[in-house]
């Protein structure tokens, strides 16, 4: 056809493979410091377009050139890339990590031993009784500084909310609710995640479990989510907080309460931390700080002692709290005490307990419990006649009521 380049014979082809091949060897012959050009110039004669030849000039003039022989190749071995250095951690990192260990330990310990108080006692709790879903929640943020990092080390916390207690006997332990779980969703309704969300969800919670008998949760396990049906479970609504300090004392503002360290320390055993539980859950009930008028005090003394680091300088604002009166101490014994046997603990050592505090730590030494509760003759009597008639009762099989 018109304009159709007529195609080249094998013995052109044949020609070109000649000349390419003569090309090569004689640039690889080529001495070293002899320039592109003038091996180009030496091979006018061939059909080798320059760009090709060009190519071939160069990789061979390297070669060529090379002052050191051209030894066999090793295989080559890919070294992994190296692990990524451990973060650093610092003293101050190092011991934030052992004290949060410790405040975990004790406040597991102190929601464990008031489970059976909180639960057991609705018909005593009177208007303090209230639904609840019966766990805590925490993240990271839930605390300040170097221990939001100790949280993450420690307690695997990051931004999601995690089940941090649950209590024994209520709807979310019945409904297998486990310390570690995340929480997702509540009634199909995202939950709040990041800084703050600790609070947040208490405002999602509350409307939620308010008049409802279940509550339809969406918890993350073990890298996959699952939905619960908890309960809701009617108890004694008061918060049990560690309080974060070594006096020998513990705190109700009327919905809340805080037993310091130094309390734990000094009870020893289960039961007679359930003793000082048992006797603030009671003063709550009563409402005994708002009668003192109290409620402000106490109320700006657990804000700060709950924290994980106390403003020491605000602890000695527990001299501003006004002493019971021993009326008021004597109707606190006795519901306590009530509580107590209802909850299955042992009450014939409750009077001992107070005795040794008393003896240990009188009403003289400052922010110390006897300091509020210093009228323990009236009560020694008292909690005489009401452990007789609690006695009498559990003999009779009688209901346990004041």
């Amino acid at each position: 056809m018109a304009g159709t380049a007529a195609p080249r014979s094998t013995g052109d082809a044949t020609a070109s493979a000649t000349a390419f091949a003569t090309s090569f060897a004689s640039i690889s012959a080529i001495p070293c410091g002899t320039s592109q050009a003038d091996a180009y110039g030496t091979s006018r004669s061939t059909r080798i377009t320059r760009p090709a030849l060009a190519a071939a000039a160069a990789a061979l003039l390297l070669s060529a050139c090379s002052t050191t022989p051209l030894q066999p190749t090793s295989p080559v071995t890919v070294q992994p890339p190296p692990a990524a250095e451990a973060p650093v951690v610092t003293p101050r990192m190092q011991a934030a990590r052992t004290a949060l260990d410790a405040i975990v330990t004790q406040q597991d310990r102190l929601y464990r031993v008031a489970a059976p108080l909180l639960i057991n006692n609705v018909d005593l709790c009177r208007t303090a009784a209230r639904g609840l879903l019966g766990f805590t929640a925490k993240n990271k943020w839930s605390y300040p500084g170097e221990y939001a990092d100790a949280a993450s080390a420690v307690l695997g916390y990051d931004d999601a909310l995690r089940v941090s207690g649950v209590l024994a006997g209520s709807g979310a332990a019945r409904a297998g609710l486990r310390k570690g779980d995340i929480l997702v969703a509540a009634d199909g309704k995202a939950l709040p995640t990041g800084p703050g969300a600790e609070t947040a969800a208490a405002g999602v919670f509350a409307p939620l479990v308010s008049g409802r008998t279940q509550l339809s949760m969406t918890i993350g396990r073990n890298g996959q989510n699952q939905v619960l049906k908890v309960p809701v479970t009617r108890a004694c609504a008061m918060r049990v907080d560690l309080a974060n300090a070594d006096n020998v004392n513990s705190h109700a503002d009327g919905g809340r309460i805080a037993v310091t360290r130094g309390m734990i320390a000094f009870a020893g055993s289960d039961e007679a931390l359930a003793y000082v539980l048992a006797k603030d859950i009671a003063h709550n009930v009563l409402g005994h700080t708002a009668v003192t008028r109290n409620t402000g005090a106490v109320a700006a003394i657990i804000d700060n002692v709950t924290r994980v680091q106390p403003d020491q300088a605000q602890l000695a604002g527990a001299g501003n709290v006004k002493p019971l009166p021993a009326n008021l101490e004597v109707s606190a014994d006795t519901l306590a005490l009530y509580m107590l046997a209802r909850a299955g603990y042992g009450v014939e050592r409750y009077k001992a307990f107070w005795q040794r505090l008393a003896a240990q730590y009188p009403a003289s030494v400052p922010n110390g419990y006897m300091a509020v509760h210093p009228n323990l003759a009236p009560r020694l009597t008292a909690i005489d006649k009401v452990v007789a008639d609690i006695k009498a009762k559990q003999s009779a099989k009688k209901p346990l009521v004041p």
